[in-house]
């Protein structure tokens, strides 16, 4: 096979590659909608290209929010954290959803929310070991509660079946692989303004093979370095290196790119301490948030206000969609001050938890209003 570069990502948001779209599983109306979101101008910014071993060392190292950063590593990655910025001043840009949580109800007063929902270091904590990402049972509860009064989804990089053992809630929407497989609920719709088909999507389904295969010779490569974890998550593909020795963070980057190099198809990004390999596809967590708002029937309505609370840099793909389209608010949830397109933030998952009893409290408040 004759080696390609492969699309190496330095950008928090990705060009799309010069792949073929590939058929969505669930034909007709779907794959008429996947041609319209293709059509419509990319939302993200940056680009792809062959990137150095070196840099991208660089960008692993800054994209751990614990790990202590050189002015280099700052240099390389746009979400490098700011450590020289004001926390307080940052969040005088990206105020808590919590303090300012009024001015967020005042602005969807009227307006049907929408939630959408990351789950690893929003759900869940961020952990060593993956498989035991486990959200605690207050968190599942406050979810149901959001899920009884709002249309909610889970968009996370986890394949759909993974997320939803750990969510364990069947009355949501899922969104896999970055948004690569979406399922609708189990029950079917409940929060519908116009009627809509079961939702049923997979616009990266001629992939799996390669997937497949790719996920095998990386266990193969990768084995030799301690700590390393590579994740099948059906359309995309997670080397874990948060229990990886950093002086072993070289030689796992140069393997993970010498593997993947024969397959120009696929690109790698990087998020908080993962290298990911996806389809070089137009689809990413924004598209899965615009896909999903049309099968629920709010597409092109100005009465819809979507919520979207993740906390890596794949989520910025969705916040900037919202910010776009002039609707709703991305909520980020992080401990430093970092460049983003969230509009509030929120520390931690404990502040996620407090957020979404909140939301639900307030909107009880409000049906009780209405009912005087």
């Amino acid at each position: 096979m004759t080696k390609q570069n492969v699309v190496m990502q330095e950008e928090p948001a990705v060009a799309v590659a010069a792949a073929a779209p590939t058929r969505p599983v669930s034909g007709g109306a779907n794959h008429a909608r996947y041609k319209k979101f293709l059509s419509r101008p990319d939302l993200s910014s940056g680009g792809g290209g062959g990137g150095k071993t070196g840099s991208w060392i660089e960008s692993m190292k800054a994209s751990s929010p614990t790990h202590v950063k050189s002015a280099a590593a700052r240099a390389v990655s746009s979400f490098a954290s700011h450590d020289e910025q004001d926390y307080d001043g940052w969040m005088k840009l990206h105020p808590s959803a919590l303090d300012d949580f009024e001015v967020l109800a005042a602005a969807s007063k009227g307006k049907q929310i929408v939630m959408f929902l990351d789950y690893d270091g929003t759900l869940s904590p961020i952990v060593d070991d993956p498989d035991r990402a486990f959200m605690s049972d207050e968190m599942r509860e406050a979810v149901r509660e959001v899920a009884r009064q709002f249309p909610t989804a889970i968009v996370s990089g986890r394949c759909t079946e993974k997320v939803t053992s750990f969510v364990e809630l069947s009355e949501l929407y899922y969104a896999g692989s970055h948004g690569m497989d979406i399922k609708g609920p189990n029950d079917g719709p409940q929060h519908l303004k116009a009627k809509a088909e079961n939702v049923l999507f997979q616009p990266a389904r001629d992939f799996l093979p390669m997937i497949d295969e790719v996920y095998k010779r990386l266990v193969e490569t990768t084995k030799c370095i301690p700590g390393c974890r590579v994740e099948n998550n059906k359309f995309c593909l997670s080397v874990h290196f948060r229990c990886v020795d950093e002086k072993k963070w070289c030689l796992l980057a140069e393997k993970v790119r010498s593997t993947i190099t024969d397959y120009p198809k696929l690109r790698l990004t990087h998020g908080r301490k993962v290298l990911e390999i996806r389809p070089s596809i137009k689809w990413d967590k924004g598209k899965a948030l615009e896909f999903l708002l049309e099968s629920l029937g709010y597409d092109g309505y100005n009465d819809v206000f979507p919520l979207y609370i993740g906390d890596d840099r794949t989520d910025e793909d969705a916040f900037k969609v919202l910010q776009d389209r002039g609707q709703g608010f991305g909520i980020l949830v992080s401990t430093i001050a970092k460049e983003t397109n969230a509009s509030f933030s929120l520390r931690e998952p404990a502040e996620v938890l407090k957020f979404l009893r909140r939301i639900v409290e307030w909107k009880q408040i409000s049906m009780e209003e209405c009912r005087v």
